[in-house]
């Protein structure tokens, strides 16, 4: 077994369970020791959480920290009549901005559900489950998409506090979304499931709360389902602690509160925003600095236009309108911002007037990781589809687009993602928001291509990748990929990792009965079914974790598809030497399936360069020529045959083959499983 280390710096003590234990956290190997040693400590005792598998709530607690009395209760029974209060304005230092983080599933919805029920920010006839998941997406999948912020009021031991929550995604794709909350905040929640443990998203948003300098505090939920195994979930995490009940306590005597720089000149930093067909762009921002009042004529750092706002108010969850904000709140403006433009996600807020000497740090650009192309169905509505891919990134800033042109689908997109959710997702919301009808590609990755003059080409479509005599290799991403599971299920996985060109990196048992299994395997190989494979293999009890490594030299070819000669770019794409056969074979053999019949043989061939690696063709449809001839000499018969054949031949010379819409979704869809 190998040994398990603490990601916790020495000087930190740490406190024991029943067993009378000590337990720490993995350790992550791209993080330094040397740099955690000068943090506070970030970790807190796990605060425990009983919940019915139907996410309805009960409060139980297992065991109370020392001198812990029953005054949190109190409190919150008292912060329903507070809750009604919360525009009233408090000290700087009673304010305290949280996010929730968690492993997708595992329960952050329903825990934000319960906090804004206890503080009555939301009535209990107004209450549901996933109150703060407002569209239809995230309730059918069972899974936040978006960030969402809350203002909530607090009252701890008579006086009052003001809570800003911001509920994350769990979805590795979504982890932009993540990294953007915590950089709003000064603590963050992170829930674990009682029933599973801890998870690859788990260890990752750990990570980026600790890049961010946070105050954690580990809250373990569901500890009273069947298959719950809460002293061994605290083991995973670092000791056990106290119940639900002092949850909004501890945030408030844990979280650091906001440095008081309400004196400065503004500086606000935009988190999120949308679009309102009514009142244009909406922004969400959190003050860093100074002071922001409605009719102030503002100004965006970064796209250099300035706007008068006319609203701004606070998220509670509902807009609520206030007449002024000051450092350490969280709220919203709005200031008839028509241009989508002109108030990105990460831009800095000042003072038209007098303006902030320099804008605030805002956030790394997200790099796309996933390709695919995005075409309207109908062909006229292709400036409806690149007004709501404006819109769409306005609120999803992940999102990348550029214009494409195909033979095959006419006008439209090759969009960037971070991952096959987000790809998912993003055409969703696109159908059901804008009304639109599309077809998408197969997602692809970008390749970097070494040409023989020494220029370096990225390429994400086969159209682009140059001849093979003007190149001299190409390169592929590679990402190191952390597998988290049950121990029966290593083989099944390692063998998962084998098949798709993984290269194993090491593998650790982080309890007797879990391990991390580490690979490095292409981007390429994993934006197919991989997940859906891993989910399969391991019946559900595994998860995954990725993150970019590097681009490296691999054996690539174009494999080019010909119809009757001709080649169809579409169906063209960029495979490993090694699957090449196998996905050309797949591929003119559904081809040949949905290519209706010619009046003439239809060859239909998956070529790499001139050489033909697999072939099927289409029986000609063949009149009955001899139907006339009821008798006389056979040279009667003959002569007609010999007839149609040179018809036929004169046809495929000159005839053309149409590939229908359907062939062509058919075979995009066969790409998606085989590649």
């Amino acid at each position: 077994m190998a040994t398990r280390t603490s990601i916790l710096p020495s000087c930190v003590s740490m406190a024991a369970c029943r067993c009378g234990t000590t337990h720490y956290w993995p350790q992550r190997p791209s993080i330094p020791s040397s740099n955690l040693a000068s943090r506070p400590a970030p970790l807190r005792a796990p605060l425990r959480i009983s919940s019915h598998s139907c996410h309805s709530w009960r409060l139980r607690v297992l065991c109370r920290a020392a001198g812990t009395t029953s005054k949190g209760l109190s409190d919150s029974e008292t912060s329903l009549d507070a809750g009604q209060d919360r525009l009233q304005k408090v000290p700087i230092s009673n304010i305290r901005n949280f996010c929730i983080i968690a492993h997708i599933d595992h329960g952050k919805s329903t825990l934000a559900d319960k906090l804004l029920q206890l503080t009555g920010t939301v009535h209990k006839r107004e209450m549901k489950e996933q109150f703060l998941d407002n569209m239809d997406l995230e309730r059918e999948r069972g899974i936040t998409i978006k960030l969402q912020a809350a203002r909530m009021r607090y009252v701890l031991d008579g006086e009052p506090f003001c809570l800003n929550l911001i509920d994350t995604p769990g979805h590795v794709d979504f982890s932009y979304e993540v990294s953007r909350s915590l950089a709003a905040c000064e603590g963050a929640l992170l829930v674990v499931d009682a029933s599973q443990g801890v998870e690859a998203q788990t260890l990752a948003n750990v990570y980026l709360a600790l890049e961010n300098n946070l105050e954690i505090i580990p809250v373990l939920n569901k500890i009273d389902l069947p298959g719950a195994e809460p002293d061994r979930v605290c083991q995973e995490i670092e000791e056990e602690g106290i119940g639900i009940a002092e949850i909004l306590s501890a945030i408030i005597k844990k979280i650091p509160p906001p440095k008081d720089t309400a004196g400065n000149p503004l500086r606000a930093l935009i988190f999120d925003s949308y679009y309102d067909p009514y009142r244009g762009v909406i922004v969400y921002f959190r003050v860093i600095d100074g002071t922001i009042k409605k009719g102030d004529r503002i100004y965006f750092m970064a796209s250099g236009t300035d706007h008068i706002a006319d609203e701004i108010g606070v998220l509670s969850p509902n807009q609520l309108e206030v007449d002024e904000l000051f450092a350490g709140e969280v709220g919203y403006l709005s200031a008839s911002i028509k241009s989508v433009a002109d108030a990105r996600v990460g831009d800095t807020i000042t003072h038209f007037g007098k303006r902030a000497e320099s804008a605030l740090p805002g956030y790394e650009e997200a790099t796309p990781m996933v390709f695919c192309g995005l075409f309207p169905v109908d062909a006229d509505q292709f400036p409806e589809l690149r007004d709501a891919l404006e819109k769409l990134q306005l609120n999803d800033a992940a999102l990348k687009f550029e214009p494409e042109t195909s033979s095959a689908m006419g006008f439209g997109f090759r969009c960037g993602f971070l991952g096959l959710l987000h790809m998912e997702i993003v055409q969703e919301r696109l159908e059901r928001e804008y009304d639109l009808t599309l077809i998408t590609t197969a997602p692809s990755v970008v390749y970097r291509v070494h040409c023989a003059n020494g220029e370096i080409v990225e390429c994400s479509n086969p159209s682009s990748l140059p001849e093979p005599g003007k190149r001299r290799f190409i390169e592929e991403p590679f990402v190191k990929i952390e597998m988290l599971s049950p121990k029966e299920f290593i083989g099944p996985l390692m063998e998962l990792g084998q098949e798709r060109r993984g290269i194993f990196k090491e593998m650790n048992y982080i309890t007797e009965n879990r391990a991390s299994i580490i690979y490095e395997l292409p981007l390429a190989e994993m934006v197919g079914d991989f997940f859906d494979q891993l989910k399969s293999r391991s019946k559900g009890y595994a998860s995954m974790e990725y993150s970019f490594v590097g681009y490296r030299e691999s054996d690539l070819v174009k494999l080019d598809i010909q119809i009757n000669s001709e080649p169809v770019e579409p169906l063209a794409t960029i495979v490993h030497k090694d699957k090449a056969y196998a996905v050309g074979r797949a591929l003119t053999q559904k081809l040949k399936e949905l290519i209706p019949r010619q009046m003439f043989k239809v060859p239909i061939q998956a070529c790499i360069g001139a050489k033909v690696i697999a072939s099927e063709s289409l029986s000609a449809i063949r009149k009955d020529v001899l139907a006339k001839c009821y008798g006389g000499d056979i040279t009667r018969k003959k002569k007609l045959l010999r007839k149609q054949a040179e018809g036929k031949k004169r046809m495929k010379a000159i005839g053309r083959v149409e590939v229908p819409q359907e062939a062509f979704m058919a075979v995009l869809r066969l790409e998606k499983e085989v590649i």
